[in-house]
């Protein structure tokens, strides 16, 4: 037996006396049973009919839209309803001065109506309040660690930073003294490429994942996982760059094509690569290095060897010097799109 149809007995079983009632307060007497039974059936048949309307169907409705509200939906409904009512009640003593019978119908009409106009209007707009809010609360520095920030002491960390991994220790070292967010829709990005089958993919999320753990266990500012999202924007590098906007402040990237595209719209970039390059140790023709020299170059005798940040050194006559280590002599420093070059001749004793 089903619980709708026990629902169905018993409102045909109310409405059944209901009906009873109502036909003996009507001043019907017992010697007018075909009149008194047939209002008894009615009742119990309308009762079998309605019952669920009245009671499971309204419940079942309001549990399925309450549970396709978010919790930030259903927040923002309960703090509208409140807010209604609390103006309601504000005007309820005027309303209760009104002349009957306006006087006891406007105050629970008032109550119904701004209870529902607050429920609805926070509900439809909770995103944009959401949004504002956390954007004072982020700019003010109410973050995870509780650290306090000035307006512009904000950054914005793409996927591809975090993958990268570098910034975990530049983190560590001081150098970015702002909190650092990581929008929701860039973490479900980690994930989603930590999930893919390509072997390859799925293990540069899972190594973002990793440093996005490593962020937040070492970094020396706060780390602040944010809700943030732009809906009308279905791609992660043109939410971030709405974000960017919405925050005004910059983007910690080293994807080369989102720095363009984020200065074009007036968004500050701090680009991973230019800051390796920048600080990169200066030489100057005439300076002299140590050099271990691992492979030949592509001209006949070369010798070629890299610096300890990854800088090229190509040595004139090193090949007769392969896998060893020595002293060269700078020649000429080349600078180009793809990073930096360095010619060298090695110390002739």
């Amino acid at each position: 037996m089903s619980f709708e149809f026990v629902i169905r007995l018993i409102g045909m079983v109310v409405m059944a006396v209901l009906s009873f009632q109502f036909a003996i307060s009507l001043g019907g007497t017992w010697s007018d049973v075909r009149v008194i039974s047939a209002l008894a059936l009615a009742g119990a048949a309308l009762g079998l009919l309605i019952s669920p309307l009245v009671t499971i169907r309204p419940i079942v409705w309001l549990s399925n839209r309450i549970n396709s509200l978010s919790s930030s939906q259903l927040f923002a409904g309960v703090v509208g309803l409140i807010l209604g009512l609390a103006i309601a009640a504000l005007m309820t003593p005027a309303l209760s001065n009104l002349p009957s019978p306006f006087g006891e119908i406007l105050p629970f009409a008032a109550s119904i109506l701004f209870g529902y106009l607050g429920m609805t209007i926070l509900v439809r707009r909770h995103r944009e309040i959401s949004d504002f809010v956390s954007a004072r609360l982020v700019r003010e520095g109410v973050g995870r660690r509780g650290a306090r920030a000035r307006e512009s002491d904000v950054v914005l960390l793409d996927t591809s930073v975090i993958i990268d991994g570098r910034i975990a220790d530049i983190s560590r070292t001081g150098f970015i003294g702002e909190t650092m967010l990581v929008p929701r829709f860039v973490l479900d990005e980690l994930q989603h490429i930590a999930d893919s089958p390509d072997p390859l993919r799925r293990n540069r999320g899972r190594r973002g994942l990793d440093m996005l753990n490593k962020l937040q266990k070492e970094s020396v500012v706060p780390i602040v996982i944010t809700d943030m999202d732009i809906e009308e924007v279905r791609e992660v590098d043109s939410k971030l760059i709405m974000l960017a906007k919405k925050l005004r402040c910059p983007i910690i990237t080293n994807d080369y094509n989102l720095n363009r595209v984020a200065e074009l719209q007036g968004v500050v970039v701090l680009n991973i690569n230019e800051l390796t390059n920048a600080v990169r140790v200066i030489l100057l023709p005439g300076e002299t290095l140590q050099v271990r020299i691992i492979q030949e170059g592509k001209e006949p005798g070369q010798g070629v060897g890299y610096l300890d940040d990854g800088t090229m050194v190509v040595v004139e006559n090193g090949k007769r010097y392969l896998n060893q280590t020595i002293e060269a002599t700078v020649t000429k420093v080349l600078q180009t799109a793809a990073g930096r070059m360095i010619f060298a001749q090695p110390v002739t004793n």
